[in-house]
This record gives structure tokens, sequence and C-alpha cells, in this order.
């Protein structure tokens, strides 16, 4: 992989929006983005339950230097629109996450799913039609047995390729309270699905019984204090994973230890300065994700305004900070009365754990390089982003006298969020999901 100080001032070049931006319908908001483990798909989920996966094209030998770019391969209806009778509450078909299983044969899997529901889906490519049954026609009507008078052998024949989505398990009624995680543990057996009290840990296998693995619902809700917000599974060791909290604080658990993990093995919390205490610090310090690094030696958190990582030998504090939008700290009462204070924004690594990347508001996103401390601000936007121009880096301007390159942060437009971005596993290739819009980014190829 390039050296990523050096690209920075033209790191990404768009491929051009994939979903079309005449309108911001509600049903159409991407809520979710997830590279397969090789990166040759991509896939997203959306509001109204819909899940689009996208290929990576083959290189094609006219022009070996250009890169593949993503094509829609499948599109499906995951989740449908509920009612919960017993609580007269109606439960969403939004997608919340979307996790990908490794490729074991010709078929892809992958798990969606919403506040209550999650499910398993196989994706698979189907060119071939089997033709000439001896009890139906070819029609697939049932054929009057007395009529059969000689045995045929059925043969394959070739057709048009058709990629199908089947739903292989469906892992309910096992959450009072809405989904907002779920983690493919490296057993490649088991997973996890977490919401606000509990974590529950499933077998692939069985659909009708979880385990539940972290329960932290008080006997009186009335001393509830937090809320889990984010978990995930340790990338190499099964047996371990981490959950965070709206209190800003992170918990690693052994699986080993207990069969109900309510002690913690460690605990990572930042000490607060009492100098910086104001009526927002704990909505603020609340972490929306936490991830693993591919190495599994560290773990990153995003809360409101910054992103952490922490040495998992470390407990007392983070070893890197990064301020993602500090010149919103003079505009958290706004924040706060619009609501976008309780926006739950995502982080991912890049695929060799050298560089972070976050969304912001005003279509910003950011990406912050460990090794040379460098950042850069890059919007995804259509206007900004014509297919095959580079990307310049954007300047936000707190005050004082602004530059003709600079945007003034009284202008920034709150409601375009980047919550949602996804990195390929091996390549400098982003996804990012702008409301409606999912932009693909990639290195400048000289």
């Amino acid at each position: 992989m390039k050296c990523f100080s050096r690209l920075l001032p033209y790191l990404l070049r768009p491929q051009g929006a994939l979903r079309s931006a005449s309108c911001h319908a509600q049903a159409d908001i991407i809520s979710t983005v997830e590279f397969n483990h090789t990166g040759e798909l991509l896939a997203t989920g959306d509001k109204g339950g819909r899940v689009v996966i996208f290929q990576r094209e083959q290189e094609s030998k006219n022009q070996p230097h250009r890169r593949g770019e993503y094509n829609v391969y499948s599109t499906f209806q995951s989740h449908e629109p509920e009612f919960d009778y017993l609580k007269s509450l109606e439960i969403e078909e939004k997608i919340n996450k979307i996790r990908w299983l490794p490729q074991q044969n010709a078929a892809y899997f992958l798990l969606s799913t919403n506040d209550k529901t999650v499910k398993l889906w196989k994706v698979s490519e189907r060119d071939k039609r089997p033709e000439g049954y001896n009890l139906k026609d070819e029609d697939g009507r049932l054929r009057d047995p007395s009529m059969i008078t000689v045995l045929r052998v059925p043969v394959l024949r070739p057709m048009d390729l058709m990629v199908e989505a089947t739903p292989r398990r469906v892992f309910a009624n096992a959450h009072t309270y809405h989904i907002n995680s779920i983690s493919v543990n490296s057993d490649y057996e088991t997973y996890m699905s977490a919401d606000d009290l509990r974590i529950n840990l499933w077998n692939f296998e069985i659909t009708n019984q979880s385990f539940n693995i972290v329960d932290i619902k008080p006997a009186n809700m009335e001393e509830l204090t937090e809320v889990i917000t984010a978990a995930e599974f340790h990338p190499h060791h099964c047996n371990t994973f981490v959950y965070s909290s709206s209190k800003g604080t992170i918990r690693l658990c052994d699986m080993r230890t207990a069969a109900l993990c309510d002690r913690h093995a460690k605990f990572f919390e930042e000490p607060e300065d009492p100098s910086n205490r104001s009526f927002f610090s704990e909505i603020i310090s609340s972490i929306s994700d936490v991830k693993f690094s591919h190495s599994g030696r560290y773990i990153m958190t995003r809360d409101y305004l910054t992103v952490k990582v922490w040495d998992l030998n470390m407990e007392n504090r983070p070893i890197e900070t990064y301020q993602v939008h500090d010149y919103l700290r003079s505009k958290l009462c706004s924040l706060y009365e619009n609501d976008c204070i309780f926006d739950k924004f995502e982080c991912v690594w890049n695929g060799s754990d050298s560089v972070i990347m976050t969304g912001s508001y005003n279509n910003f996103f950011r990406m912050f390089d460990r090794n040379t401390k460098r950042d850069v601000t890059l919007e995804a936007s259509r206007e900004n982003s014509k297919p095959r121009a580079i990307l310049k880096p954007r300047k936000v301007c707190v005050g004082g006298k602004r530059r003709k390159d600079e945007i003034s942060v009284d202008s920034l437009d709150f409601s375009k969020k980047i919550l949602h971005t996804a990195w390929h596993p091996s390549e400098n290739i982003i996804a990012v999901a702008a409301t409606n819009n999912l932009y693909i980014f990639q290195d400048k190829v000289n």
C-alpha cells in the first residue's frame, strides 16, 4: 500500500454515486455499508429494509491499470415492517447492520438485522436450468402418470445468469430492545447480537435458542445509568469480545470465565478533565461505535467529537485521540436542540490498521494517518465528485477572516451527514454513504 501521507492531497477519486440523488426518499436512506472479506462484494442496507449488493468488475485486459468498478449484483428485500401487538409497537424494516461470513463455496452468506430480527441470507448464481423431468412438463405442471410411457434423463441447459438471494435462517424473538450490533465470531460457528441492555450468543444452526452472555438490566429500571451502544468479537480469539456504553466506557469480556459475562476482564475508561465538564459532557462521551483492529491488538472507539485508539494492555487512557470536528464544541447547544448531538457515527480501519476513517457533517469525512499524525477532510458530494476527478481537501473556518477555499462553521449543513463508511480489506478503496447516495472512492492510479 502506498504511503498515505504522500497521497493525502489526492488520496481518493470517486467512481460516482451509485444511487439516484433525485429524491431523498426516507426508505432510500442508506443505514449500513459493509465489504465482504475479499472486497469483491459491497453490501448496503437501507431504511426501506432492502439490501443492495455491488460486485467489482474484473480488470480489463485492454486497460490493466484501471481497477474494476462496482456495479449492482443483487437487490432483495431483507426485512418487512412488522407490528408487535403485545406492546402495540411498530417494528421498522430498517437494516441496522450487515455482516458477511467468509466464503466457503460458490455461494455468499451474510447476516442482516433490523431492530428485532436477524436473518442469514444465501446469495448464489444460477446459469443452468434443468429440463426433461419425467413427472413434470416444461411449464412445471404435474403430468398424468398413466400418460408417461418412456423414461427421460433430465439435462441442464444454459440460461441467462440469475443471482438469487434466499433466507436460510431467521433468528427472532430474543431481544426486548433494539438490536444495535451483530458480530460474527472467528470460529464462524457463532455470532452475537447486542441491544441496549443484553448481548446474546447464537449458533448459526440453531434459530430458536440463544445464550444470554451479557445482561446489564437492573432489577429496578429507575436505577439504569447506562446502555450498551456497540459490541464486537475479537478478530482472532473466539472467547473474547468488547462492548461499549453510553457512559464512554469499554468492557473486554472473556467467555471462558463464566457463562454470563457480568464481570469484565478489562475496563477501559479515560478520566474526565473537570475543567471541560458541562451539561453535554455525558452525551458527547457516549460511544457510538467500537472496532477491533485487524491485528487484534487495538480497539478504536468513536464518540461525538473524537476517535480514540486503545491498547488492549493499557486500560486507564487511550494511546491516541483524534479530534473529528472540534469546531462544533461551541455549537453543542444548537446541536442538542436539533437532536444532531445524538447522531451515531461509525469508524473504520484501513487494511493495515495505519489509517482511520470516520464521518462528519456537511457530507465531510475525516482520515487520520496514525504514523505521520496527518489528517485530511474530504467531501462526498455530487458537486465536488465528478467521476475520475481528484478530491480536494476541505477546511472549516472557525473565526476571523475566511479564505476562498474554506467553509465557515456557521454554514455547515447538519442534515448532510456521513454516518456509515467501509474500507476495502486490502486496498485503498472506500465506500461512503451520504444519505441516499453511495460513493466509491479509490487511490489515484498513475
